[in-house]
């Protein structure tokens, strides 16, 4: 990216909540965690955890799609996150 960036990405899931979660439910190296702040690759779908109490419609009011993940890269090997990613996203 252009004049660098911080770690961490948010993108959907092809699919809407339930396709984010069970991606989620398939990644073996990145750490399921409430916070993107950590020096493993960690994952959190807002949806379901940090915004929980929303409905899908105040969720999409307030920019958080239900269809969104937030992944923080760690430290590990660069191909090991995204061989991880991948294989996840290839199971659903």
């Amino acid at each position: 990216m252009p004049n660098g960036t911080c770690g961490v990405i948010s993108f959907g899931v092809k699919g809407g909540r339930k396709a984010a979660e069970n991606f989620m439910g398939h990644l073996k190296l990145a750490i399921i965690a409430t916070h993107v702040a950590d020096a493993h690759t960690c994952i959190l779908h807002p949806a379901s955890s940090t915004h929980r109490q929303l409905t899908d419609e105040e969720l999409i009011a307030g920019g958080v799609t239900p269809d969104l993940v937030r992944l923080s890269v760690g430290i590990e090997n660069i191909d090991d996150i995204i061989a991880d990613l991948d294989q996840a996203l290839s199971a659903i």
